[in-house]
């Protein structure tokens, strides 16, 4: 109702598989803040009540479409680095069909799963290199797993140094709209910028992302006056 009282004569289409969510996750004794696509939350959150779920469960439940869902929760544990599920092992005569999901596989939270960062971002699958189940490709992760140190794709800047400025970034922006409650976007941006010149230079782009992300967590929101001012959520 409020989209069409804005808009005429267009239609809103919904794109799940373009979204993404941060969800709050203690997996075994460690807890951690996971940056997932929208359906990679759907498919999470199911084991808040199941402990083990098969292919078809995962299928019946999430009515994500099959190759998007195999995409998805491929990425949950393909990569030693974000393994955040473990699939069920079908014997050594089944490593020729690789890593794709199949009906007799089930699915359980990998409570062994370790990251020296408090927030994940959890890569997606890429695709395949090869023919007939080959490995897939993926985006590693920043600072997760051993030997993490490698640099951000490019950036000569360490991918662990590229999350530290992320982290201190939104606790600038924090500190700058905790003083002064309300402020237009190019005065945050000057501010958060003036704060951290001493340390690094950070972009504009990397600010309004973070704006962004403060947004979402609720620690500032948008003036419904004027969408380019902020104001300071207590």
């Amino acid at each position: 109702t409020f989209y069409l009282a804005k808009h005429t004569g267009r239609r809103l289409t919904w794109q799940p598989n373009h979204g993404s969510a941060d969800i709050k996750a203690t997996i075994g004794k460690s807890k951690h803040e996971l940056n997932v696509t929208t359906y990679q939350m759907c498919i999470l959150m199911l084991f808040n009540n199941h402990q083990s779920l098969s292919w078809q469960d995962l299928q019946v439940r999430t009515k994500i479409p099959v190759e998007d869902l195999k995409r998805h929760l491929m990425s949950l544990y393909v990569n030693p680095k974000a393994k955040i599920l473990m699939k069920s092992d079908r014997g050594a005569g089944d490593k020729a069909q690789g890593k794709e999901p199949v009906d007799d596989d089930s699915f359980q939270v990998n409570t062994a799963f370790e990251c020296k960062l408090f927030r994940v971002k959890v890569p997606l699958v890429l695709g395949r290199a090869g023919e007939g189940g080959g490995v897939p490709r993926v985006e590693l992760p920043e600072g997760c797993g051993p030997g993490s140190g490698g640099t951000a794709a490019g950036s000569d800047v360490p991918a662990s140094v590229e999350e530290d400025r992320k982290h201190l970034v939104e606790a600038v922006i924090v500190r700058v709209m905790k003083s002064r409650k309300t402020l237009d976007h190019n005065q945050l941006v000057m501010e958060v910028t003036r704060h951290l010149t001493s340390r690094f230079q950070p972009s504009p782009t990397l600010i309004k992302q973070r704006i962004e992300k403060l947004i979402e967590r609720e620690y500032l929101e948008r003036s419904q006056a004027d969408r380019r001012i902020y104001n300071y959520l207590a």
